[in-house]
């Protein structure tokens, strides 16, 4: 069971990025209306979107410097596994931000196709009966 610190701590987390998501909304809004006082509307909202995409291009090149998106390619890099799933991992551990486009690709694809998702989460629910100790009752 899941106690209850780890479910404040989850709660506060939610918390603090909703609040955050907030203030970035109302700081874009700030910018984009006090461009508008300069500048038509359709020039305010480029530059707010070239601004913001900016920032977000450094905090992504700054946070993500070791996950080998910026610095030295070294060709310590370990051999390709040969399985699907061990090659997937690997992509995700050595290029986050791909791994993290096909997750969102994957989730799109699921969400418009509701008979897969529910294809693929009976898929996983009866792997993890069948680890657990629950086969497949024979009548």
């Amino acid at each position: 069971m899941i106690g209850k610190s780890l479910i404040r701590k989850l709660v506060a987390g939610f918390a603090a990025a909703g609040a955050a998501f907030v203030a970035v909304v109302a700081l874009g809004a700030a910018v984009f209306y006090g461009l508008a006082l300069v500048l038509p509307p359709l020039g305010a909202a480029s530059l707010t979107f070239v601004l913001f995409g900016l920032v977000a291009l450094v905090i992504a090149l700054v946070f993500l410097k070791d996950g080998g998106i910026v610095g030295d390619d070294d060709d310590d890099d370990e051999d390709e596994p040969e399985s699907l799933a061990s090659r997937a991992v690997h992509l995700i551990r050595e290029r986050p931000i791909v791994g993290a486009g096909l997750g969102l690709g994957a989730l799109f694809f699921l969400v418009r196709n509701p008979a897969l998702a529910a294809i693929v989460a009976s898929m996983v629910t009866e792997k993890r009966m069948e680890s657990r100790g629950y086969g497949k009752r024979r009548r």
